[in-house]
């Protein structure tokens, strides 16, 4: 089961996630975002943007990156085969665009057991780094909240 101890933790920031305009296009039509600003960057242009622009959900590409620290830690004791997705919350401060460059912290808002079902609550807070963004500054772009129900062995 869950770890409780790991309620509060907060990880080091993740390796920067690379935004590429090919990611995008292909992360738009896998989830059905045809509006050409996903798409074509003389469209996104035109709109101001400058560059390609992430539909909402692409945040969860990246959080899943800084998720995986948690996850994949053994002490955590998550079982990811008896994990079920409950819920997940984006908060967008500025659009992603292609050419971030993208690092994220995780924190663990809550780990609960219940009658042998645990259920964790992670925050990531998504950083723009690198050019635009002043030296060892992060500009914030997204939060990305989820919960998570991992079912016991007699679940």
């Amino acid at each position: 089961m869950a770890n409780p101890d790991f309620a509060g933790r907060e990880y080091p920031a993740t390796a920067p996630y690379s935004v590429g305009r090919e990611k995008l296009r292909e992360f738009a039509s896998a989830v059905g975002a045809a509006h050409p600003a996903h798409h074509d960057l003389v469209a996104a242009r035109g709109l101001g943007y400058p560059d390609l622009v992430a539909p909402p959900t692409f945040a969860v590409v990246v959080a899943q990156r800084a998720e995986a620290q948690y996850v994949q830690d053994p002490a955590a004791g998550i079982d990811f085969s008896r994990v079920v997705h409950a819920d997940e919350k984006f908060a967008h401060h500025r659009p992603i665009v292609a050419g971030d460059e993208l690092v994220t912290v995780l924190h663990v808002d809550s780990v609960t057991e219940r009658a042998g079902i645990a259920m964790v609550t992670t925050r990531c807070e998504i950083f723009a780094t690198g050019d635009g963004v002043d030296d060892g500054a992060r500009e914030p772009v997204a939060t990305v909240s989820s919960s998570l129900v991992i079912r016991g062995e007699d679940s």
